[in-house]
């Protein structure tokens, strides 16, 4: 890590704040949540004006004022359509004030009905028939050598999992008998995948937490006067 010295001097308090949460609660820990949260919510208002408002609006509307630290904004004629979103990107803000509060409304129905109209056709691409193409395999796969059981086995335990699973959502018929018996390697499937899933996660979080631990040793180690 490259970090001057006042740079790990400040983590490795603010690491040593958080982790005081261990303990119980107190001042400490709090004062740092308070900082981390304020400093991103700052942060990311500042990625929102300079890096979606500006570009998408302004530089649409008004490109004269940001062709300055925006060439490519230099020449372009204005596109007064903007300006309606715009509208609705303030009328959003009325929820601050209660008295008219319900015009944000309009603003949220747009929102999300157009989020749900254009997710749908790309969710339906991605997700949905991607996974119904990526059961369509074969139950023998041939190698170079000739049956190659690992692969024919892979594909095999998919199937039967994605056919199970299917099962247990099937609700028009009460799970019993064959039926019931399907239906419970469903349930184990959905179980191994959630725990995969998981496993994932919190693999993801403890990648996190050897990162801070690692910039703690070596914040400990400058305080030692080590190298």
């Amino acid at each position: 890590m490259n970090l001057s010295p006042a740079e790990l001097w400040i983590g490795g308090i603010l690491t040593l704040m958080i982790f005081s949460f261990l303990y119980r609660d107190n001042p400490f820990y709090k004062f740092a949540e308070h900082l981390f949260v304020g400093v991103s919510a700052a942060y990311w208002m500042v990625q929102g004006v300079w890096g979606t408002l500006m570009p998408n609006l302004v530089a649409k509307v008004a490109p004269g004022m940001v062709q300055s630290f925006m060439p490519e904004a230099a020449g372009k004629n204005p596109e007064w359509h903007y300006l309606i979103a715009a509208l609705f990107g303030v009328l959003l803000l009325t929820r601050l004030v209660p008295s008219i509060g319900w015009l944000s409304r309009w603003s949220l129905a747009f929102v999300v009905g157009y989020s749900a109209g254009t997710n749908f056709i790309r969710y339906l691409q991605s997700d949905f028939i991607a996974q119904i193409r990526s059961t369509m395999i074969p139950l023998v796969v041939q190698g170079q050598g000739g049956l190659d059981l690992g692969a024919s086995f892979s594909h095999l335990v998919l199937i039967v999992g994605v056919f199970c699973g299917l099962v247990y959502f099937f609700f028009s018929k009460e799970h019993h008998g064959a039926l019931g018996r399907v239906s419970r390697i469903g349930v184990w499937t959905l179980m191994v995948t959630f725990g995969a899933s998981f496993g994932y996660t919190v693999m993801a979080r403890i990648s996190l937490l050897l990162g801070r631990l690692q910039a703690l040793i070596i914040w400990l180690r400058l305080v030692s006067g080590g190298s």
